[in-house]
């Protein structure tokens, strides 16, 4: 799948998933921005990136619950590139708790990072993408976007959210060309779900090795872990795909977790 000339911002991108998507585009030729939290992780990966081409990468710093930093990432992708055709929406975190054990300002925490980024990044791409006739938005959903798991009610309902949000912006994009979709991994082996492993054997009172075999890995068809090129490759078919033959859809990246 070729990107060339295509321009695209995706956040969290200095490193996991987002860094692994990034350099799929870099190398089909698109433009990247890597939008992320801290500005001299975005430099570095973005002058990796730059080095392996034939695309070009610049890193700015964004905090994506914060609509005036996510505005000036928007608006220096497009004095730097002149345009923003794929927003991928990767940002995230994860924070573990049963729901009477769950602090608010966590919560709120979760739910900022997850839909509230993703509303902001939207809100501030869409506005180009019309004005050039289209565009891809590509929201980082999880299986937990279907399925729910105890100690995660913050990241399984943002990441429901994730749904609703594409969905209404595949109806109102439509007409302009612009498509939106949701990428749905399971566990993928990031120092995001490393950290989980120890706090899930601890709240859940069962060994490591169990919460990777039974609660990672146990609704999977062979017991393996998804990997970040996994699901880089679906979101540069996803910002390749240029129809509305496939918008509002949700794509289920997981070794057979979920299946529907």
């Amino acid at each position: 799948m070729k990107l060339d000339g295509k321009v695209a911002i995706i956040t969290g991108a200095a490193s996991g998933i987002g860094a692994t998507i990034a350099k799929h585009y870099v190398e089909a030729g698109a433009h990247v921005v890597i939008a992320d939290l801290k500005r001299e992780a975005a430099e570095a990966k973005a002058s990796e990136l730059s080095a392996i081409g034939p695309g070009k990468a610049i890193g700015v710093e964004m905090d994506v619950t914060n609509e005036d930093a996510v505005n000036a990432g928007v608006a220096k992708t497009v004095e730097t590139f002149g345009r923003v055709d794929i927003l991928v929406s990767n940002a995230g975190i994860q924070i573990v708790h049963r729901i009477e054990d769950f602090p608010f300002a966590d919560w709120k925490k979760m739910l900022a990072i997850h839909l509230d980024g993703a509303f902001l990044t939207t809100k501030a791409c869409v506005p180009h993408m019309k004005a050039q006739g289209g565009g891809a938005v590509i929201y980082m959903g999880s299986v937990h976007s279907h399925e729910a798991s105890p100690l995660k009610s913050a990241y399984v309902t943002a990441k429901h959210g994730l749904l609703g949000l594409a969905r209404v912006l595949a109806k109102e994009g439509g007409e302009h060309g612009i498509r939106a979709n949701v990428i749905c991994p399971g566990f993928v082996r990031t120092p995001l779900v490393d950290k989980q492993i120890p706090e899930q054997a601890a709240t859940l009172g069962i060994s490591e090795e169990e919460v990777v075999k039974k609660v990672m890995l146990g609704e999977t068809v062979d017991g393996e872990f998804t990997t970040v090129e996994d699901v880089a490759e679906v979101a540069l078919f996803l910002a390749g795909f240029e129809t509305n033959a496939l918008t509002g859809q949700s794509f289920t990246v997981s070794h057979g977790w979920h299946m529907g």
